[in-house]
């Protein structure tokens, strides 16, 4: 099997429009939630999320195309191309047939959906846009980024719900190391941050309604957690074939070395009590990078921040690492982004490959009363500087969807 490498990492975030920003106010502790500014919140039970800020599409891409684009593939394209310019790649020398690109995005083009209803219905179906397909689709990022690279070979979305971006890293890596890819562009995309989807999470009661307080409403394996915050934005990494990657001199910022999904085959939003998929994930993942439980320095989890998932996440966690559990760091970087859906993997992949790269280990913000049972070492309110020699990111998604990815320093 072939050794797989991170060699470049792009972001646009609620709490920065690229990677060094972004990862800059992760150790700052930084929050990027307030009251929602896209639409009007106010008949809405929840009315704060994660918003990109400041971010003009059209300084980065061109605004005849943008106008053909979801914002979640605008998102997705910028994060994107950043990675590929963060890897020092040069796509005119590469072979466009082994260069790929996998997506994850839960939900699509969700926002063109709703403007493309209302013409529909106020104006009737002669004032659909012609592009309202090929901008909705769940794929069409992976499309518009393989037309930007000529990236020829495997090009792929995933849905998965919350667990899409980071089954997209998991598949990438197979790919790579069965080689039938030398580089995979890959991560995720949201823009979900809409109307219809604000309504739908709020009729579920899964939504924090801390309104008066948006900085502390993401408050992951604390006690008075009261669900979880959406967001918005695009994570992309770079994977790549070592011997090709050191070939072209690239530099190696992590090494990946294992993937495990499962499904927990129990309810549509719940996951199952004691978390029995989401620590068969991390146990499958484990056993992929050859290591142990002791091996792992730091979990960045899912921690969404609302009741069931957190305790489950906590439990699935002491099954896996028994007494190990209780010496190995796990941070929600939910706590300052909020939850982006099927970008949220993504994003947190990137936590952990810059964990590993700078010896820095996230803090879960907003932690003010302990839950009892959910008493692992979550990095209460402040970071710390400690060597990461093995990182693992759990995402756990709707429908049962539970996937794990386990990065580690790369050591030639």
């Amino acid at each position: 099997m072939k050794r797989v490498v991170v060699t470049g990492v792009g972001a646009v975030t609620p709490i920065g429009n690229d990677a060094k920003t972004f990862w800059q106010n992760i150790k700052d502790g930084v929050c990027g939630i307030d009251v929602v500014k896209s639409f009007d919140p106010q008949p809405f039970k929840t009315q704060i999320a994660g918003e990109v800020k400041d971010l003009e599409i059209t300084d980065h891409i061109e605004k005849k195309d943008a106008r053909k684009m979801d914002r979640y593939t605008q998102l997705g394209l910028i994060a994107a191309t950043e990675a590929v310019e963060d890897s020092g790649l040069d796509m005119e020398k590469e072979d466009p047939w082994r260069v790929g690109v996998i997506t994850g995005s839960g939900i699509g083009g969700i926002l063109t959906f709703e403007e493309q209803h209302t013409n529909y219905i106020e104006k009737g179906p002669g004032r659909v846009s012609p592009f309202f397909i090929p901008m909705m689709i769940g794929n069409i990022a992976a499309c518009q980024i393989a037309m930007k690279f000529n990236a020829r070979g495997v090009n792929e979305n995933v849905v998965t719900a919350c667990a899409s971006s980071t089954n997209a890293i998991g598949t990438a890596f197979r790919h790579i190391q069965y080689g039938d890819n030398d580089v995979i562009i890959v991560g995720g995309c949201e823009a979900a941050v809409a109307p219809t989807a604000f309504a739908g999470f709020c009729n579920m009661k899964a939504m924090s309604t801390r309104n008066d307080d948006p900085k502390h409403a993401s408050r992951p394996f604390d006690l008075n957690r009261d669900g979880f915050v959406l967001s918005e934005g695009a994570a992309f990494i770079i994977l790549e074939e070592l011997e090709h990657a050191k070939a072209r001199g690239a530099h190696i910022i992590c090494e990946m070395t294992g993937y495990g999904a499962t499904d927990d085959a129990y309810h549509i939003t719940s996951p199952i009590p004691g978390g029995e998929g989401g620590a068969k994930a991390m146990e499958l993942a484990i056993k992929d990078s050859g290591v142990t439980p002791e091996d792992i320095t730091y979990i960045n989890a899912h921690g969404t921040s609302t009741k069931l998932n957190d305790l489950f996440e906590t439990q699935a966690i002491k099954s896996v690492f028994g007494d190990a559990a209780y010496k190995v760091a796990v941070s929600s970087t939910k706590s300052m982004t909020g939850h982006m859906l099927g970008a949220a993997g993504a994003v947190e992949a990137i936590v952990c490959a810059r964990a590993i790269e700078d010896s820095y280990i996230p803090a879960t913000i907003n932690y003010e009363t302990p839950d009892p049972e959910c008493d692992l070492d979550i990095v209460p309110n402040k970071g710390r500087e400690q060597e990461v020699t093995y990182a693992m990111s759990n995402s756990l998604g709707f429908g049962g969807h539970n996937a794990s990815i386990v990065f580690k320093k790369y050591t030639d």
